[in-house]
């Protein structure tokens, strides 16, 4: 195993990870490509930083005094570049698809907290669509593990000579009786970039996503599920606390464009859905236990 990199209170700077990340490679020149357990620390990340009062109005979050609980994510982004980036790391990251993420909460972070982050790779597998691996993080507040996520992420990849078959019918949509409306205007990919650090084109600009084979820039996957949580929050019965939540990436939110959020709630826990304006298709969908 390589031996981790470490940084002190200030993570690798994005800039220099950015131009690195437009660099070509080879991926699975010679058979196939092995990810390396790769591993990074930011060791005394501030939870506080410029940034998080941009982060809670462009996602939505109220005024508290605990973070968000997709926050630990902003913080962790530029040791998940820094991983991605990495010589050792055989895959181009454009290109990458997010297909899935779950947060588990043992606690509300609050603000002022001081956190230590490890990021790391892990569980590769092939399947019928490719090469799938996780981003896991974890904080942690005076050696306490306080929050952890795992990010599945996706290689588009052939398996040898095989053709691709036949698209497996889609589940029966499930209606929820809660529903509210949600609105990602045009400029939500910049500003929401801007403050997370992802600055990848298909969320930039119509112009920038067409060069990537989309007809407009597409919200980012990770202000969805932002977006989803700071409404949920705001719903009778929520419940600040130990949890998880889980979501499944579907279809993209083309910018600017309407969503409806449809959900329902439980003792043990909700389950909710993005769904396009028609209400016949998913963005994304998802779980939130409480524990």
């Amino acid at each position: 195993m390589p031996n981790p990199l470490i940084f002190h209170h200030t993570p690798p700077p994005l800039v220099p990870l950015f131009a690195k990340a437009l660099l070509p490679k080879q991926a699975g020149a010679g058979g196939e490509p092995e990810i390396p357990a790769l591993e990074a620390h930011l060791l005394g990340a501030s939870t506080i930083t410029r940034q998080l009062r941009t982060y809670r109005e462009v996602c939505g979050f109220g005024q508290h005094t605990h973070t968000p609980i997709t926050w630990p994510h902003i913080l962790a982004f530029p040791l998940h570049l820094k991983l991605l980036t990495e010589p050792e790391f055989p895959l181009p990251l454009l290109g990458l698809v997010h297909l899935r993420n779950t947060i588990t909460q043992q606690r509300p972070i609050g603000e002022g907290e001081s956190l230590d982050l490890t990021v790391g790779l892990a569980n590769q597998q092939r399947t019928d669509r490719g090469i799938e691996f996780d981003l896991v993080t974890e904080a942690r507040s005076a050696g306490t593990l306080v929050w952890e996520e795992t990010s599945t992420n996706l290689f588009r990849r052939k398996h040898g000579n095989s053709k691709p078959g036949a698209k497996p019918t889609p589940p029966e949509l499930e209606r929820y009786p809660e529903t509210v409306t949600l609105k990602a205007p045009e400029s939500i990919g910049r500003q929401y970039g801007s403050v997370s650090g992802d600055r990848n084109p298909i969320h930039m600009h119509a112009l920038t996503a067409r060069a990537f084979g989309f007809p407009r820039a597409i919200a980012h996957g990770m202000w969805s599920q932002a977006r989803v949580l700071a409404l949920l929050e705001q719903q009778e019965g929520w419940r600040d606390g130990a949890l998880r939540v889980s979501c499944q990436f579907k279809k993209p939110l083309f910018l600017p464009g309407t969503a409806q959020l449809n959900w329902h709630t439980g003792e043990a826990g909700w389950d909710y859905q993005l769904l396009n304006s028609n209400g016949d298709a998913p963005h994304l969908s998802g779980r939130i236990d409480w524990l």
